[in-house]
């Protein structure tokens, strides 16, 4: 798909804020309404916008603790793969989990209410027959976005 100067400025826009309706970004982009709107809805069907969502303060809900969870595995087979997407997939306080390069099999990204909440967490995810866990909490936040660059386009 090739994304022109209007598609990123719209792609940017929408990254900083999805609650504008069509008719603000055709005004800032400076297009008709119906060409912003065709424009948007190929750009969602062509998998370039994902979804829209709201972004929630993690610490206003009660989830202030970030924790980074380093795995490593001695079972490089499918059948525990599968078994670890599972467990993962189940536990909602997981964000991310990542396959990784290097020393670490895994990295996962949680949210939890304090460290008993990450032991809860812990104890579920256990249960993917692990070798070896490591966790790292997040002390301070120093950057936090979910805008991805677009000066490559």
């Amino acid at each position: 798909m090739k994304i022109d100067r209007t598609d990123k400025a719209i792609l940017e826009l929408l990254q900083r804020d999805a609650t504008l309706s069509v008719g603000q970004v055709a005004e800032k982009v400076n297009i008709s309404k119906t060409a912003c709107w065709r424009r948007m809805q190929q750009l969602e069907k062509q998998g370039v916008i994902e979804k829209r969502v709201a972004l929630l303060n993690a610490e206003q809900v009660g989830l202030p603790l970030t924790v980074y969870i380093s795995v490593c595995t001695n079972q490089h087979n499918a059948g525990w793969a599968q078994n670890f997407q599972r467990v993962t997939q189940n536990i909602p306080e997981i964000l991310e989990v990542h396959r990784m390069s290097g020393d670490l099999d895994y990295m996962i990204k949680a949210v939890v209410s304090d460290m008993k909440g990450y032991d809860r967490l812990y104890k579920k995810l256990i249960d993917a027959d692990l070798s070896d866990v490591s966790a790292s909490f997040v002390m301070e936040e120093m950057k936090h976005t979910t805008e991805l660059p677009l000066d490559q386009l």
